[in-house]
């Protein structure tokens, strides 16, 4: 959540800036009335519906935008627009230190084991066979337009490429404006399905703290789908605590790789192999030495060695120079007197995952 804020305040600043250049001499003040906004006009009312599958259309619409940006970035790079994009000693490097940290982002963008639950109960005749499929085709999906993305954008900018691949574009590019508002719009439709999973989490230590005794799980209905007056109140209050906790902690970093990063190692990476791989272990019958847990192990072990050494590579670069609201060092002359923004020479520091221009 808190990395969703901080692609939205980076991405909607520059548009606004195109409109108004004079903002652009005070882009911190500009990303944190735009995450302002956004939460207060709308993910606080998303957030607080109450049954996922009231999200079913924004879901759609989300993954509609995120097609409609992927054809803007392939028709950028196929147009020659930014052939002027200087080459580096390292433009075509297969890799470097930071594929471990990477494997973290990677990991974040295909984890989804959290929104497991809510999603079944949510689906009408949810059988393990239409859960199968429905996954399968999603994460297949979703694999495509990754690569799409991280092709396209890489051929394009290579060496150059930002944490965040829409920091790479101009400001005055139009296009690239529009497709900063729909990846807007797909992130802040995202957001409630986030918020759901925390603020089940939250309910359920809060009553088994209060109660002392276990909390089953109930897998009959969406958890999300309270009701009583008492219920509700205790449930708008839970997510207003959430969305705030993770807007006023957002304005702090304008790195979104290191976040990325962070997020990946710490909760994508033990989500998505240790604690899976755990659980096998614990519920087979099987020896633990067997070969119908060998898999299970070997994801156990990948996952501890990427989440060890990934910190150990990520910890010492988190403070570094990392900004953004600047101008690349490509783009046109004009946009520097549009924007009012100074202009940086081109430089790359490997320790930044948004690297400077």
């Amino acid at each position: 959540m808190i990395s969703y804020n901080v692609v939205v305040g980076d991405t909607l600043s520059k548009v606004l800036v195109r409109f108004a250049p004079s903002w652009g001499s005070s882009m911190g003040m500009v990303r944190f009335g735009v995450v302002l906004v956004v939460t207060i006009f709308v993910v606080i009312p998303l957030c607080l519906y109450k049954n996922v599958s009231r999200l079913a259309k924004a879901s759609f619409l989300s993954l509609a935008c995120v097609v409609l940006i992927l054809m803007a970035v392939v028709y950028r790079l196929l147009s020659g627009d930014y052939s002027v994009v200087p080459n580096t000693p390292e433009s075509w490097r297969f890799a470097h230190s930071d594929l471990i940290p990477a494997v973290g982002i990677m990991a974040f963008a295909f984890m989804c084991h959290h929104n497991t639950f809510l999603v079944y109960q949510s689906m009408q005749n949810a059988t393990m066979e239409r859960w199968e499929k429905v996954t399968h085709i999603s994460v297949g999906f979703a694999w495509l337009v990754a690569a799409l993305f991280g092709i396209a954008g890489y051929c394009t900018f290579r060496a150059l490429s930002q944490g965040d691949l829409l920091e790479n574009y101009c400001w005055d590019d139009d296009l690239m404006n529009f497709a900063r508002v729909l990846f807007s719009i797909s992130i802040l439709l995202t957001f409630p399905i986030e918020c759901f999973v925390s603020r089940e989490i939250v309910r359920t230590q809060i009553k088994r703290f209060y109660s002392h005794e276990f909390v089953e799980y109930d897998t009959d209905k969406d958890p999300s789908n309270v009701t009583g007056e008492e219920d509700d109140r205790k449930s708008m209050i839970t997510t207003l605590v959430i969305v705030f906790s993770a807007f006023i902690i957002s304005p702090y970093t304008e790195c979104l790789g290191p976040v990325l990063e962070l997020n990946g190692l710490l909760a994508a990476i033990p989500l998505a192999y240790v604690l899976p791989g755990l659980a096998y272990i614990q519920l087979s019958p099987h020896s633990l030495f067997s070969q119908e847990k060998l898999p299970a192990a070997g994801l156990v072990l990948f996952g501890t060695i990427v989440t060890i050494s990934g910190a150990a590579i990520l910890m010492p670069n988190l403070i570094g120079d990392c900004r953004t609201g600047i101008i690349m060092g490509y783009c046109k002359d004009d946009e520097m007197a549009l924007n009012g923004t100074s202009f940086i020479a081109s430089t790359v520091d490997p320790n930044c995952a948004t690297d400077k221009m």
